[in-house]
């Protein structure tokens, strides 16, 4: 299957694979499988997460961020530091897929040499 990486941070990275139509999200030791849908969906929850609370909350429960895979019934849990790392990667990516459909817009099918 062939993928194309679309961003990377020294984290993880993000690929697209064509055939299938997914994202993948490497992160650490994780690596996350979306439709695109699903990347979205994944992305918002990621931005629903009240960082600034967290950081000035001194609970210790605060220290950890548990995340759910859109049609997954696990769930990941991350420190604040990795859910940072994590929108970096995930905002990047979601930024290349705009970018490629914009250029995939103004070239239409025409090949870049």
């Amino acid at each position: 299957m062939s993928k194309s990486e679309l961003y990377s941070t020294s984290k993880g990275r993000s690929l697209q694979c064509d055939l299938s139509n997914s994202i993948y999200i490497e992160f650490r030791e994780y690596t996350w499988k979306f439709s695109i849908t699903d990347f979205l969906v994944f992305r918002k929850n990621l931005h629903s997460v009240n960082v600034k609370e967290l950081l000035f909350n001194l609970s210790d429960e605060c220290d950890f961020v548990s995340l759910q895979h859109a049609k997954l019934s696990s769930s990941v849990t991350l420190t604040l530091c990795d859910l940072i790392q994590l929108r970096e990667l995930v905002d990047g990516t979601k930024f290349s897929l705009e970018l490629v459909s914009m250029i995939h817009e103004v070239l239409g099918d025409y090949e870049v040499v």
